[in-house]
């Protein structure tokens, strides 16, 4: 099996989720969203097809590395090769984290017409959904672009049916900041 990628792994990631992870670029997306960090991927005919077999060599080569990200492009346009790495890794105990430009609720929708997506969520512990949006651009978003963007839970959401935000990374509103500060 083939995966079409953007790029090689990248090693030591601080900024694509929790920990020191090694991130898998998926290249192809149909989203294509205004102001988007990776127009490069956009093109479902750029970058290069590797062996799966290739990647899961990389993976077994990961030093000090507490998890894997897929990002891109759309790992979901290629989630039966996005599938394949994402067990080999659990295997490793690697936790993993995946980005999509779609929302949960629209992959569970699509899960039902392509089964690989909902194993493959199957596997992932967090997901950030949603598109990027540039005029949600935020710098307090922490690991995604645009406050519309979610980082869920995806065994609790799997198991609830609905999606789950990770209550640590929920952006907070403006009385909730004010009721944080301690003034003295």
């Amino acid at each position: 099996m083939k995966i079409r990628l953007s790029g090689p792994i990248t090693k030591d990631s601080i900024v694509d989720g929790e920990g020191l992870r090694a991130v898998i670029w998926t290249q192809g997306c149909p989203h294509n969203c205004p102001g988007c960090h990776n127009p490069s991927t956009h093109s479902f005919d750029g970058g290069y097809l590797e062996d799966i077999s290739t990647l899961k060599k990389e993976i077994d080569n990961l030093k000090a590395t507490d998890g894997i990200t897929f990002s891109g492009g759309e790992p979901m346009e290629q989630a039966e090769a996005c599938l394949s790495l994402a067990r080999h890794a659990k295997k490793k105990g690697l936790n993993l984290w995946s980005y999509s430009g779609y929302r949960f609720e629209e992959l569970l929708k699509k899960a039902e017409k392509e089964p690989a997506i909902l194993e493959f969520l199957k596997e992932l512990d967090v997901l950030v959904d949603g598109r990027f949006i540039m005029a949600l651009k935020s710098l307090e978003a922490s690991f995604r672009g645009s406050k519309n963007q979610r980082v869920l839970d995806v065994p609790a959401s799997l198991e609830q049916g609905t999606a789950i935000e990770i209550e640590k990374y929920k952006l907070k509103t403006k009385e909730e900041i004010k009721e944080e500060k301690i003034y003295i």
